[in-house]
């Protein structure tokens, strides 16, 4: 089992790197996903570089139990984004179906982030 929950740290580790660095190379496909009430470019350029931290923050054993929190904390905050696109007019992830996919994925999301840090904590 640890070495699956290790496998699965490390993924979800590379997925964030991977994430924040696409935020940053390319923003504009998020822009839909900011509230326009927002700085757009500035919410994603954050966005990016707080997944590369946490990406980072896991991948380093010493700071993984806060990493993975934030991690969580960051997949709760989300949450919200993706359900006000899925019920827009259109859905800045793509169709109304893939926004309604999202959905779903982004509790797994979370629900992993909370098996990392309950995981780096039990050691």
């Amino acid at each position: 089992m640890k070495i699956i929950s290790l496998i699965l740290t490390y993924l979800f580790a590379a997925i964030m790197l991977l994430a924040g660095i696409a935020h940053l190379i390319k923003p504009a496909p998020y822009a839909g996903l900011v509230p326009g009430f927002l700085p757009t470019y500035a919410v994603i350029y954050v966005s990016g570089v707080f997944e590369i931290g946490i990406g980072l923050g896991i991948f380093i054993p010493r700071f993984r139990s806060i990493s993975s929190f934030v991690l969580f904390i960051l997949m709760i905050a989300y949450l919200p984004i993706h359900l006000w696109d899925a019920l827009k007019l259109h859905p800045a992830i793509g169709s109304h179906t893939i926004a309604y996919i999202r959905l779903p994925i982004q509790f797994v999301l979370i629900g992993w982030a909370w098996f990392i840090y309950l995981q780096t904590n039990k050691q």
